[in-house]
């Protein structure tokens, strides 16, 4: 299983939001370059880089920070937030990101989301398909629908997705465990590779979500908060 770290941006700052919540908010560092760079140095090499001002804002803000990231580290980097475009996709992976999480995009324009998975492929395109009580969140958790978030991976999974990431949203952020009822039953979909995102407090956490069978787990706040250091986490990579 992939240990991906996470980095989460707004107004540039490395900062961590408690159940998806806006006003619950807090700044953990001033430069997400150092962050990235410190992760790396300890042996890890995957990043999951968050623009949350671009899920809110609904376009790309802090692509600047991918860059400068790409260019001071070989992290592998999927991006995601405020991406809607086959354009801003290609600018993405030009910036230096090798893999691109399109969550809301996705639910809002199926069409040109399999265009973007088609264009570019399954192993650069990730299926970002957040839930609360089971339904799909969408435009950066800030709005509910009625989707159970099983048949709407499934229904993807027809289609070619092969990626996709989930995060449990009242997990995310409270460092009390992952949802792992949620992924063992995500796990029934066949031919997806499950992304396991939030919650996530301890080593033992990611013992679990390895047995299960997911192919990765994000790490992000576990880390700020010095829950599980760097390096007895780069021994599970």
């Amino acid at each position: 299983m992939k240990i991906i770290s996470a980095i989460d941006l707004i107004d540039g700052k490395c900062v961590r939001l408690s159940k998806g919540d806006f006003s619950q908010q807090k700044t953990y560092a001033d430069d997400p370059v150092e962050v990235a760079r410190m992760f790396e140095q300890a042996g890890l090499g995957y990043l999951h880089l968050v623009d949350l001002d671009g899920a809110r804002k609904g376009e790309m803000v802090n692509q600047k920070i991918l860059e400068k990231i790409a260019a001071n580290t070989s992290l592998i980097i999927d991006y995601s937030g405020g991406v809607s475009t086959v354009e801003q996709v290609q600018s993405v992976f030009d910036l230096g990101a090798s893999k691109v999480t399109l969550g809301s995009l996705a639910s809002r324009n199926r069409d040109l989301f399999l265009e973007i998975l088609q264009k570019f492929g399954p192993e650069k395109v990730i299926l970002g398909a957040d839930a609360r009580n089971g339904k799909l969140m969408v435009n950066g958790w800030m709005q509910s629908t009625e989707a159970p978030i099983f048949d709407y991976i499934a229904s993807f999974s027809k289609l070619g997705v092969r990626q996709v990431m989930c995060t449990d949203v009242e997990q995310d952020g409270m460092l009390q465990g992952p949802a792992i009822y949620l992924y063992r039953e995500l796990l029934q979909i066949p031919d997806i590779k499950l992304i396991a995102s939030g919650g996530v407090s301890s080593l033992d956490d990611l013992m679990v979500l390895k047995t299960i069978g997911c192919d990765a787990a994000i790490v992000g706040k576990a880390i700020f908060e010095q829950k599980i250091s760097l390096d007895k986490l780069v021994t599970l990579c």
